[in-house]
């Protein structure tokens, strides 16, 4: 009863949100830019959120989700290119389909990495995250229209407000759910203590294993937004300092905290573009050291991320 009170809650705030946003933009009171910044922040999230199913709840900490992203993304642009869809409708099977074929590959990679713990799991994932952006600079040797390392060309936008917001609302309240059912629970417990979870029963490599290619499954439909929202994708946006980017966001939001990884990703998405605005040209690479040094204060002052456990 609880979860039908809160997921009404969640609508209402995404109503108001959506409500707020739709007049902004009709009116023209913010710029394309911050229009466009502002799908972003909401496809972040969603990525964001799978790493945090992944390391946030199940401890498994993995470096390579840039990939995932990567494979949801080219999947959907070559999708839609190759059967011509443009609009959001004929879009919505080609999303779900990158959704899944990246949750498929998660599951495919899972099996022989997920035994691996900590640093090993850490170095495997970032493993593969250098060998997938490597076969995607090589792409266009086994598929023209990849692009290779000049680029997938020709994408059509239709990632839009309606539909980025829709599928991020509805992606928190899966994931919520799926959090605060059983799945959740040995989850949690798991990342706690993986020994003492084989001891009462729990299939730890199953949890760990659904767990990640849920996580991956996220990435995935990230990805497909992502594509469609700036109609170019390039092996270099996958890389292993996008990976690093779902990471702070998962930590400066609290590890194993849906809203913390809500407000971490509004957050980081509009300070790293704000630096990009405020800061002049050939003073834009100083944003590296703003941002290091912003995020150690953050981790003195919120050790445990903006949103504790109390919190939640």
């Amino acid at each position: 009863m609880n979860f039908f009170i809160e997921s009404r809650k969640i609508l209402l705030l995404a109503l108001l949100v959506y409500g707020a946003l739709k007049v902004l933009f009709v009116f023209g009171l913010l710029s394309q830019y911050i229009e466009q910044i502002t799908l972003f922040s909401f496809i972040m999230i969603i990525a964001s959120l799978g790493l945090n199913v992944i390391y946030g709840y199940t401890g498994q900490f993995s470096l390579g989700h840039a990939a995932f992203y990567g494979i949801g993304a080219y999947t959907s642009a070559y999708l839609t290119k190759v059967f011509e869809i443009e609009g959001v409708i004929p879009f919505l099977p080609a999303l779900l389909l990158s959704g899944l074929l990246t949750g498929c590959a998660g599951y495919v990679i899972g099996i022989p990495i997920l035994k691996l713990r900590d640093d090993f799991l850490a170095i495997a994932t970032l493993g593969f995250g250098t060998l997938f952006r490597v076969l995607l600079d090589n792409s266009d040797k086994f598929a023209e229209a990849l692009g290779g390392s000049r680029g997938f060309v020709g994408i059509p936008r239709i990632t839009n407000l309606e539909l980025t917001l829709s599928v991020t609302v509805f992606l928190i309240l899966i994931t919520r759910n799926l959090i605060f059912s059983r799945y959740g629970l040995f989850w949690r417990s798991i990342k706690a203590d993986e020994l003492a979870s084989v001891s009462i029963g729990i299939d730890t490599a199953k949890m760990k294993l659904m767990a990640f290619s849920y996580g991956c499954f996220l990435a995935g439909i990230g990805g497909g937004l992502y594509a469609h929202l700036y109609t170019f994708l390039h092996p270099s946006n996958f890389d292993i300092l996008k990976s690093i980017d779902f990471l702070i966001i998962v930590i400066i939001g609290g590890m194993g905290s849906i809203t913390g990884t809500i407000y971490a990703g509004l957050i980081w998405v509009g300070f790293i573009e704000g630096l990009r605005i405020v800061l002049p040209a050939e003073m834009l690479d100083l944003r590296w050291v703003i941002i290091p040094l912003l995020l150690i204060l953050l981790m003195m002052w919120k050790p445990y991320g903006l949103i504790t456990k109390r919190s939640r």
